[in-house]
C-alpha cells in the first residue's frame, strides 16, 4: 500500500510538472494564431485598416490575452516581420538548396531554383496574398525605428542572398554585358514585389510566375 501511495504521489508530481509545458504550448499556439490572423488582415487591408480589436475577435481571445503576447501594434509588427522573413528564408533555403543538390554548376542551380520558385508562385491558391515588407513601407509612419530597421535589414539580406548566387555564377560564367551584379540581384526583389502589385491590379494571379520566368530568361542570356 505504501508503495502504491508513493507511486500515486510520483505520478501526480509528474503530471503537475507538465502543467507549465501545457500552458507554454497553448501560449505558443495562441501567439501563432494571432500572427496568422493579423498577417492575413494586413495583407488584405494594410496596417492602418487593421485594428487590434478585429484580430482579438477573430482569434477568440480577450484583450488582456492579446496584450499578454504583444504590448502594442509595433510589437505585433515586429513579431509578424520575424515570422514572415523566417518563412521566406525557409522557402529560399529549400528551393535553391534542392536545386544545388542536383547540379554543381552554379548557373544551372540558380536557373533551376528560379524555376522551382515560379512553380511555387503558380501553385499558390488565388495568387500571392501580398508582401508584408511592402505593406510596412507604404505606411511607415505607423511604426517605430525598430520595425523600420528590421524591414530594411530583411530586404538587404535577401538581396545579399541573391548576390551570393550571382557572384558564384560570374566566377564560372562571366556576364556577357558589364552589369552590376548587385543591381541584378536587387532586380529579383523588385520583380517579386512589383509582380505581386501588378497581379492584384490586373487581377491575374499568374503574373508573378511569368515575371520570375522572365528574370530567369534574362539570367540565362546574361551568363550564357
Amino acid at each position: 500500500m505504501a508503495r502504491g501511495a508513493e507511486g500515486g504521489k510520483a505520478a501526480a508530481a509528474g503530471a503537475a510538472e507538465t502543467v507549465p509545458q501545457v500552458h507554454q504550448r497553448k501560449g505558443a499556439a495562441t501567439r501563432a494564431r494571432i500572427l496568422e490572423i493579423a498577417e492575413a488582415a494586413v495583407l488584405a487591408k494594410g496596417f492602418a485598416g487593421t485594428s487590434i480589436e478585429e484580430v482579438i475577435a477573430e482569434a477568440g481571445i480577450t484583450k488582456s490575452g492579446f496584450f499578454y503576447h504583444f504590448k502594442d501594434k509595433n510589437a505585433l509588427a515586429r513579431a509578424m516581420l520575424h515570422r514572415y522573413v523566417a518563412e521566406n528564408d525557409r522557402i529560399f533555403d529549400d528551393l535553391f538548396g534542392r536545386a544545388r543538390q542536383l547540379t554543381d554548376d552554379p548557373l544551372q542551380a540558380f536557373l533551376l531554383g528560379l524555376k522551382l520558385l515560379s512553380e511555387l508562385a503558380r501553385d499558390l491558391p488565388g495568387g500571392h496574398p501580398g508582401c508584408l515588407i511592402a505593406a510596412i513601407c507604404y505606411q511607415e509612419r505607423l511604426f517605430d525605428r525598430d520595425v523600420l530597421a528590421i524591414n530594411a535589414s530583411s530586404v538587404k539580406d535577401w538581396n545579399a542572398r541573391f548576390l551570393g548566387h550571382l557572384t558564384a555564377i560570374a566566377a564560372v560564367h562571366p556576364p556577357r554585358d558589364p552589369v552590376s551584379l548587385e543591381s541584378v540581384a536587387n532586380m529579383l526583389s523588385c520583380i517579386f514585389d512589383g509582380a505581386i502589385i501588378m497581379a492584384k491590379a490586373i487581377r491575374d494571379p499568374r503574373e508573378l510566375e511569368r515575371q520570375i520566368l522572365a528574370y530567369r530568361a534574362y539570367i540565362k542570356l546574361l551568363f550564357a
